[in-house]
């Protein structure tokens, strides 16, 4: 049985309360961050079906989800496909620069967003959103970047952490 996290200081609770989007990378975040080769060819990720099911108790709140990875695995665009994911972008190079279009599209503003990301690339994000998380095992960097570290790993239950955090404490997510 997993322990109860106390709750969250008051600080972090108001920059959950205006999100009307959560971004996610994928590799590490939405996976466990390891690729495997199959027999047949190819590669295949690893995800959990916890995070997809907290992905869609969001959706079913009115809030956007959306993608911004760097990879492009055709695992990670079935998954998006298959969580009905309508903004989710791969091969991205800049993700700062691909989230100011989306938030133009969307009418959302950085403080009405919570991203989730592990590596160095994303970083900038992590820094310009409302609410910047990741994942124990991110780079030293990641992690000092983020306001909030998941209790549970990638690909098993950090995003669904994440989406628990923005059901309880948005003002959408309610």
């Amino acid at each position: 049985m997993t322990e109860r996290r106390p709750p969250l200081p008051t600080p972090l609770v108001e920059r959950l309360r205006p999100v009307r989007l959560l971004a996610l990378d994928v590799d590490g975040v939405l996976t466990d961050g390891n690729l495997y080769w199959s027999d047949g060819g190819g590669w295949s990720q690893r995800f959990s079906v916890r995070d997809g099911f907290g992905i869609k108790l969001l959706q079913e709140r009115g809030i956007e989800i959306a993608i911004l990875s760097g990879g492009d695995l055709r695992a990670g665009r079935e998954r998006a496909a298959s969580l009905g994911i309508r903004h989710a972008f791969f091969g991205v190079r800049d993700k700062v620069e691909r989230y100011h279009e989306l938030a133009r599209s969307l009418d959302v503003t950085p403080a009405e967003t919570a991203y989730v990301g592990d590596e160095l690339v994303d970083v900038p994000m992590i820094r310009l959103v409302g609410f910047g998380a990741t994942v124990p095992d991110a780079v030293d960097e990641v992690h000092d970047a983020a306001l909030y570290v998941t209790r549970r790993p990638g690909g098993d239950g950090a995003v669904r952490e994440v989406c628990d955090l923005i059901r309880a404490h948005s003002e959408r997510g309610r």
